[in-house]
């Protein structure tokens, strides 16, 4: 179901979250080492294409192959490579552990969540850094993007909660204003997160 609706989502012309990175992500990466980055459900490679230009070792991974074929064309575009495969979040499994894992807008039922978020730190490398900016659950009242049920929308709670082997050294909620395609226009309260791996 979520292969299909990702794919029909992404099957236009325009790359509907825009072709320029999370300003979130952004503003960490513009200040971390390049090493190597992992980067699930990246949708059309904006964030993937960035941290290649800037330097990183990228992989990353969606449900979609339309979203896959949009993002290496991103690339190739920008004149990057990235390792972009297909993949489901709670079942992937790659031998390499990264230095930095980057969830950006990533919204999973709770009961795939908890096991793609294990995941997700079993792939982090010792003293590695999880990134994470996601829809709050006051976000349904601003209708400015995001799931559209309260299920699919995360707490400091919940992430705590997910992330509670890795040390927690950034976690707030804030209000923004944000200007991601056509998909992410407006006001909106968002969690973020950085925390470190032991």
């Amino acid at each position: 179901m979520a292969k299909e609706f990702w794919n029909s989502k992404y099957s236009t012309e325009e790359y509907i979250y825009g072709t320029e990175p999370n300003a979130y992500f952004k503003s960490l990466l513009d200040n971390y080492k390049p090493g190597s980055i992992l980067l699930p459900g990246d949708g059309e490679g904006r964030n993937a294409v960035y941290a290649a230009k800037k330097g990183w070792q990228v992989t990353a991974f969606d449900y979609s192959t339309t979203a896959k074929e949009k993002a290496e064309k991103l690339a190739k575009k920008e004149h990057v490579k990235i390792n972009y495969f297909v993949s489901d979040i709670e079942t992937f499994s790659l031998e390499t552990k990264f230095d930095l894992i980057s969830i950006i807008f990533l919204h999973l039922p709770p009961d795939l969540r908890s096991l793609a978020h294990r995941n997700l730190i079993h792939h982090l490398k010792p003293g590695g850094k999880m990134i994470l900016e996601c829809y709050a659950k006051e976000q349904l009242a601003h209708k400015t993007g995001g799931p559209k049920s309260i299920d699919l929308l995360y707490s400091k709670e919940l992430l705590k909660n997910d992330f509670q082997e890795l040390k927690i050294q950034l976690l707030i909620q804030e209000e923004i204003y944000h200007s991601e395609g056509t998909h992410h226009q407006g006001k909106a309260s968002v969690l973020r997160m950085i925390a470190e791996k032991n």
